[in-house]
């Protein structure tokens, strides 16, 4: 019979992943980086009493972990980039893929801390207090960076893309 922590591993690790390859572009490092936070969560499984709260616990350590290895050096030099892989079919498949490909891109451009920000506020829909306590920053601060995030965004993308309609609404 599996522990708790197997099924919450099983449960979880495709939206960590996937979150992972959004803060750093790269699927290898973003495996690097979930494998790095669900062994920060092994090792202290048994210290974590609130298991509502193990979600936020792993998003922390994966953002940390993230924004840890960008000030790496060797990081900062090497710049590998996967291709995200496409999974869906039909006619508005082409074009929601070419859309998805120039946001990842234009994601990518951003400095670290506001990709963070972003990815944080807007894909995994936390408050400002909540992205604040998970940066390790003052609200001013999570404020500061989605609002030069967005325009950065809007100014690469432009605004006839409509993929940051969502976004910005």
């Amino acid at each position: 019979m599996p522990s708790d922590f197997d099924e919450y591993f099983a449960a979880r690790r495709d939206t960590v992943r996937r979150t992972a390859y959004l803060l750093c572009g790269d699927w290898h490092w973003a495996d690097d980086l979930a494998q790095a936070a669900f062994m920060r969560l092994a090792v202290s499984w048994h210290r974590i009493r609130d298991r509502g709260a193990l979600d936020a616990f792993v998003r922390q350590c994966l953002v940390r972990s993230y924004l840890s290895e960008t000030r790496r050096a060797w990081r900062r030099r090497e710049l590998a980039h996967a291709e995200v892989p496409d999974t869906r079919a039909g006619p508005d498949a082409a074009e929601q893929s070419a859309a998805r490909a120039a946001f990842v891109a234009a994601l990518g451009k951003l400095p670290p801390r506001q990709r963070a920000v972003l990815v944080c506020r807007y894909y995994q829909d936390l408050s400002v207090a909540q992205t604040a306590e998970a940066l390790r920053c003052s609200e001013g601060a999570v404020k500061s960076h989605a609002s030069r995030g967005l325009a950065r965004l809007k100014e690469l993308l432009g605004n006839d893309e409509g993929v940051l309609h969502d976004v910005t609404a």
